[in-house]
């Protein structure tokens, strides 16, 4: 049986092509499409990658293992944007922008962030390491950088739960989706839901990316102003 691994990204196999990295492929996969971690159980991810459960227990030790690897895994695979902006605002709104991008990439990370703590050197030098050097890179240091950060993160994760399981929401094919809504709202008693019924075209805006954007357009107004050198740059 081969050693027992904590953290993906080994090369160790147990029969062709397993690796502790294909487990947490297979893992992640299972998460995302469900987006409830309850789904995810080793006797299911054992079923998809056709190996037998005490095959994973060579990997990893048991499931919360799984999901530590998962969350290491979706962390480090944060992106960056390319350009280094050195102006407050542009790089608080690009940094927001990234962090919803990695929520909706991988939703189950909003379910392993609530529950565990991840801590792996891969993890923390993209989601936090990355970050905060692009904070310091615009002006932004010391405790308002960490406070920066932790807004950025936490109204990226909450916005990505709400707006998971509402798929009207999202840009990307979502008008028959939001048709439908409308639709159900506006066939609510006007009696007893007057006002969701006058605005039973406008409120499958809720989860849309114009939401998000006016959630952290308004932080960041606030924000830039508390900077050393407020008053030199105005967000967009």
């Amino acid at each position: 049986m081969p050693p027992r691994r904590r953290r993906a990204g080994g090369t160790a196999t147990s029969g062709p092509g397993l690796t502790a990295d294909r487990i947490i492929d297979a893992a992640l996969v299972i998460a995302d499409q469900e987006a409830d971690l309850d789904a995810l159980t080793v006797r299911r991810l054992a079923a998809d990658l056709d190996v037998g459960v005490m095959t994973l227990y060579g990997y990893f030790r048991n499931k919360d293992e799984i999901l530590d690897a998962m969350g290491d895994r979706i962390l480090g695979s944060m992106t960056l944007p390319e350009q280094v902006d050195t102006e407050p605002a542009a790089a608080l709104r690009a940094l927001g922008r990234a962090f919803l991008r990695l929520m909706r990439e991988h939703p189950s990370v909003v379910r392993l962030l609530a529950t565990r703590v991840t801590d792996s050197p891969g993890a923390l030098v993209n989601a936090m390491e990355g970050v905060l050097e692009r904070l310091a890179l615009a002006g932004i240091t010391g405790p308002l950088a960490v406070r920066c950060y932790g807004f950025l993160i936490t109204y990226a994760l909450g916005f990505s739960a709400y707006e998971t399981p509402r798929a009207w929401g999202r840009a990307d094919d979502a008008a028959e989706a939001r048709r439908q809504r409308s639709h159900f709202y506006a066939g609510l008693s006007r009696e007893r839901f007057p006002h969701i019924v006058d605005l039973a075209d406008e409120l499958p805006a809720l989860p849309t990316d114009e939401q998000f954007a006016d959630g952290l357009e308004a932080w960041i107004a606030g924000m830039v102003t508390r900077l050393p050198t407020a008053g030199r740059a105005a967000p967009a």
